[in-house]
């Protein structure tokens, strides 16, 4: 198997996800959640691209990156709406599991086994990066960052998803999901990792960009329902442009 070098690289992290990559496309499995929240943060994804290019087909035609794709739910989605989708994840089994299903569904989506820094070193600019739920897994958030920002191509867009660290987030995001009502695996999260979106702002700030959309997502685990909300307390999405 290979294994990649980075310092943003968790190798913790890299071997709980092998454990789970069979599971990604079972919707009744440990990563059900993220399949209720990828239809929900499609539609923000897809609303907030109409109103910067004026397009309800924005995403059509645009070279995206999808970082830590995992086993490419957000991916296909992208490819789905006609975007060229280049896929990274430093998990081989993920990516895997994630070119098979993409075959099966007839998508053409170029995965990488990559690092986010090598594919950064590349010097390759794409038209929107999505940075989702990726930030409280890395080692080194700033270089991570610092990466991310760079293989956007100007007045182009990031798009940003993860946990806010404070005293609700950890009682809903850790206690409440991983341990009480098991949504997800226990281990899903670490409290000290989590990063909170002012401090995302600072990173993304420093490298020319302007943050132009907020929002928060609340779960409903009787339900299995999740909706958009004002409140970036515990789940947060940005969405960030870079500037000419």
């Amino acid at each position: 198997m290979t294994r990649l070098k980075s310092v943003t690289i968790d190798p913790q992290e890299v071997a709980y996800y092998e454990k789970f990559a069979k599971t990604w496309w079972d919707k009744n499995g440990p990563f059900w959640p993220l399949h209720v929240l990828n239809e929900l943060r499609m539609q923000w994804i897809k609303l907030q691209l109409s109103n910067i290019y004026g397009n309800a087909q924005a995403l059509k035609g645009l070279n995206v990156l999808d970082v830590g794709c995992g086993g490419g739910l957000l991916s296909e989605a992208l490819a789905k709406c006609g975007a060229h989708v280049t896929a990274i994840d430093v998990v081989e089994k993920n990516l895997v599991i994630a070119r098979d299903h993409a075959k099966k569904s007839d998508l053409e989506i170029d995965y990488r086994l990559s690092s986010i820094e090598d594919i950064a070193a590349t010097g390759v600019k794409y038209d929107v990066v999505f940075n989702m739920e990726v930030v409280e897994h890395v080692a080194c958030v700033d270089t991570y960052m610092a990466s991310c920002n760079s293989l956007v191509k100007p007045a182009g867009i990031q798009f940003i998803a993860s946990i806010n660290r404070n005293f609700l987030a950890f009682i809903v995001a850790i206690i409440g999901a991983e341990y009480v009502t098991r949504l997800l695996p226990k281990g899903t999260h670490h409290y000290k990792k989590l990063v909170k979106p002012t401090e995302l702002e600072v990173l993304l700030c420093r490298d020319n960009f302007k943050v132009i959309s907020r929002i928060g997502v609340t779960v409903n685990p009787l339900r299995r329902s999740m909706k958009l909300v004002k409140s970036t307390w515990v789940n947060f999405m940005l969405m960030a442009q870079k500037q000419a």
